[in-house]
């Protein structure tokens, strides 16, 4: 199965080189064609630039800004059956490659697949209660996949989708600029396929918004656009403040998952 990354970046020259080296790291020797896709979202950085010195990464233009806007310009210009959705913050954990390829090729009714963040530059307490956040989520995505059917969930951007299925439900909703996003992919791919959220497909990624706006204040905003998108089929929040920082290359993190 074809692998195709799309990777949205806007201002995102700090991360970006992380973000994609940690990809060509998993796939170089991996034996089959992989396709790497950085959508440039209007960005008036070096994200561009950037994106280019790396061998075989394309680079697609989206001058429309907004989150849902790149993943479907990416998704639009991506030939892969499996469209790995990866933030330009966040960096692969080992065998995040690996385990995706081996889950869709081991069910063919699996359209959606995803798990948590492990935010490295938050403290160990800070991320134990990450952890409980994430724990509190996965029993009401629990109640909602398996008694409720109202929807499933994946996180933004760690999760991998099948493209036959992106397809069939018409693609991402760009009326949707940013909270709730992946809910509303989570719930429209549930009516036709399996969508697995499990915490064994971690993904290393920066905890910039959680540090800004405070990790209760969002905390609750992802609950209840979560909650108000799979139950009223739209966000709550229709707003979001850009954070982005100086151009400094982040932490070198050591790779553990927890």
């Amino acid at each position: 199965m074809r692998l195709s990354f799309v990777v949205p970046a806007y201002n995102e020259e700090a991360y970006l080189p992380a973000c994609l080296e940690s990809i060509l790291a998993q796939t170089r020797d991996l034996g089959e064609p992989v396709e790497i896709i950085v959508v440039n979202n209007a960005s008036t950085d070096r994200t561009r630039e950037v994106a280019l010195k790396y061998p075989g990464v394309r680079v697609v233009d989206e001058p429309h800004n907004g989150l849902t806007c790149a993943r479907q310009a990416g998704f639009a210009a991506s030939t892969g059956e499996l469209i790995a959705n990866v933030d330009s913050d966040s960096r692969l954990t080992p065998g995040w490659v690996k385990q995706v390829l081996e889950t869709f090729a081991a069910d063919p009714k699996m359209v959606a697949f995803s798990g948590p963040f492990v935010y490295y530059d938050l403290t160990p307490v800070q991320r134990v209660s990450v952890q409980v956040f994430y724990a509190a989520a996965f029993l009401v995505y629990v109640l909602n996949r398996y008694v409720l059917r109202a929807g499933s969930m994946v996180q933004g951007g760690n999760f991998v989708l099948r493209r036959a299925a992106l397809e069939q439900i018409g693609g991402f909703n760009t009326s949707i600029a940013f909270y709730g996003e992946d809910t509303d992919i989570a719930r429209r791919l549930n009516g036709i396929g399996k969508v697995r959220f499990t915490f064994d497909l971690k993904m290393f990624s920066s905890a910039r918004r959680l540090k800004k706006e405070g990790m209760l204040t969002i905390a609750a905003r992802y609950t209840i656009n979560y909650l108000w998108t799979t139950f009223r089929k739209k966000p709550f929040t229709e707003e979001y403040i850009d954070i982005r920082e100086q151009p400094v290359r982040p932490p070198v993190v050591a790779e553990q998952e927890s």
